[in-house]
């Protein structure tokens, strides 16, 4: 099948806790239970136009004509789950949906629509449809008065500020949680960037960058040519406000710390702080050679 770009509906829908479901239960006992779940949300896809892209173990991706059909199929997939009772256990999903332009291929499809679309699924709580206010201004009149903002967010499509708002779907008002309007609720919170430099090549990581690999491969985002360093040696990425460096090596990293500490990490990670040196493969004690100097910028580039 050739590629082609179509306006459409993107929606993930996550299973809340399944890992937890798997060690409490089981293998075979939580897989059960994970496949009951799944199957309630396929089978309301038909009554809203929608489509199976995929499914990514405990999550499925859906594609859907337009921001109603997605919308009503998110309700009714809550409502679903709701009821469901598989081997005695309570269920719970959370949903992110975002309309836009998508790339359709083969077997899968592409596009900044499916990253908000993923990111908004990611967000949401328990129970929560979450969508951009984009999204719903695409909607029918009387479906937009369900809507409530709850938060701000920094969309990396954009790199501006876009409200989210949440669809009400619960019968019960006693459920929702009054919104504070005197407070300022942005996700992700601004921390700035963690600012890596290898001679004369400076790199940042932060939440519209939110990883970097380090390796001998030519398409590693910091290159380092030296035998000792494997093809894919390290990740950097950022976790809520903190940056971690995780090693997938043969010979380890070394991090030094400002303290002047250094650790060798093997195949686990470590967490950055304010600033400090990595050496992929080898000890500053042992021998020479290119390092990576990181240190943590905390004014933003992107603030709107």
């Amino acid at each position: 099948m050739q590629e082609k770009t179509d306006h459409l509906a993107v929606l993930f829908a996550d299973v809340v806790e399944s890992t937890a479901l798997y060690r409490r239960l089981g293998d075979v006992a939580a897989l059960h239970i994970i496949n009951a779940v799944i199957g309630e949300l396929k089978a309301v896809l038909p009554h809203h136009q929608g489509r199976l892209v995929k499914t990514l173990g405990d999550a499925v991706m859906c594609l859907f004509p337009d921001a109603d059909c997605a919308v009503e199929a998110a309700v009714d997939m809550q409502h679903a789950v709701a009821a469901l009772n598989p081997s005695g256990e309570k269920m719970q999903i959370r949903i992110g949906l975002h309309t836009g332009p998508v790339v359709i291929g083969a077997e899968d499809v592409y596009g900044d629509t499916v990253n908000v679309a993923a990111y908004l699924a990611d967000a949401a709580t328990a129970g929560q449809i979450l969508i951009a206010e984009a999204t719903a201004k695409d909607m029918a009149r009387e479906r937009q008065d369900a809507m409530t903002p709850i938060f701000d967010a920094m969309l990396k499509t954009t790199l501006a500020k876009t409200a989210v708002c949440e669809v009400q779907w619960r019968d019960d008002l006693t459920e929702r949680t009054q919104i504070n309007m005197n407070i300022e609720r942005t996700i992700p919170q601004d921390i700035g960037s963690l600012v890596l430099t290898l001679g004369d090549r400076e790199c940042r990581v932060d939440y519209w960058n939110s990883t970097l690999t380090i390796g001998r491969a030519p398409d590693s985002g910091l290159v380092l040519t030296d035998t000792l360093v494997s093809r894919r040696h390290a990740t950097i990425r950022v976790e809520r406000t903190q940056f971690y460096l995780v090693d997938h090596s043969i010979n380890g990293t070394f991090v030094t710390r400002a303290s002047g500490e250094e650790i060798h990490v093997v195949r686990r990670e470590i967490m950055l702080e304010v600033r400090g040196e990595i050496r992929p493969g080898y000890s500053r004690t042992g021998r020479a050679g290119p390092f990576i100097v990181f240190h943590r910028d905390r004014r933003s580039m992107y603030r709107v």
